[in-house]
């Protein structure tokens, strides 16, 4: 038997170029569905459609600013007008920013709303008509372990993650009786090539100590792989998940519960 596959399914999946998106738009293509990456770096999303059609898959980028949503609106308008139906949404575009509130500028703050939670819910909102006038559909949202408990240096992020969980418990009771699962994740440290980034940047010369030191604060002693959080993914997207919606699952290596 074939489980979790996504044959005939349109699914749109943001944040496609990079880290968690990209992982997420590859297994969801790898199980059979048709994946659209809605990507900001529209070079970054071509590459991962490039990935996806080398390994025989089918996917389309769109370049999309998630923070715009007339520009989120029309993507999401041509993706049913082309492909006649609107199944699966996953939102993984999000930005990330290191500080306290006291060293939280307005801006700062402004940057992490407009991308994290304005964005989330620009996606779902045009999601939500297509997928009521077909008769259901799954979204998907990406949350944090910061949405549930208090991580230091993170105060503008965890106040979004939080907004993201939030918005994904009130859009699953609201959308029952149209046949909309909403759910979310919540990852803790993945591996990505923002981490890289962040560690070089921050840790010059010290990069693999800070790697390892930032592995650890997993008590399964590593950071998720992107890929890892692609198959959770597929599952609350896939049919053999109809009884989900209104769910937050951690994939944190025991970082909530194990963590003291």
């Amino acid at each position: 038997m074939s489980f979790f596959r996504l044959d005939g399914k349109v699914a749109v999946v943001t944040g496609g170029g990079s880290g968690i998106g990209q992982a997420v738009a590859k297994v969801l293509a790898a199980s059979g569905a048709d994946v659209h990456v809605l990507e900001l770096n529209e070079e970054a999303g071509q590459g991962t459609v490039n990935e996806i059609t080398a390994a025989g898959g089918k996917g389309q980028v769109h370049g999309c600013n998630v923070a715009d949503q007339a520009a989120v609106v029309a993507v999401m308008q041509k993706v049913v007008a082309t492909s006649g139906q609107l199944n699966i949404l996953v939102n993984c575009a999000g930005i990330a920013h290191v500080g306290k509130l006291e060293t939280t500028t307005e801006a700062d703050l402004d940057r992490i709303y407009a991308v994290n939670v304005k964005g989330t819910y620009n996606c779902m909102f045009a999601a939500i008509e297509p997928m009521k006038k077909q008769g259901g559909g799954v979204i998907l949202n990406i949350a944090s372990i910061a949405s549930s408990v208090g991580i230091p240096d993170r105060f503008a992020y965890s106040m979004s993650k939080g907004a993201v969980l939030t918005m994904t418990l009130s859009a699953a009771k609201d959308y029952l009786a149209s046949n909309i699962r909403v759910n979310c994740v919540s990852p803790a440290r993945v591996h990505t090539p923002f981490v890289d980034g962040f560690i070089a940047k921050n840790y010059p010369g010290q990069e693999a100590e800070m790697f390892d030191k930032l592995s650890k604060t997993q008590p399964i002693g590593r950071m998720a792989k992107p890929e890892e959080i692609g198959y959770l993914a597929l599952y609350l997207c896939s049919d053999e998940a109809g009884f989900i919606t209104g769910c937050d699952y951690p994939i944190d290596g025991g970082f909530i519960k194990l963590n003291n």
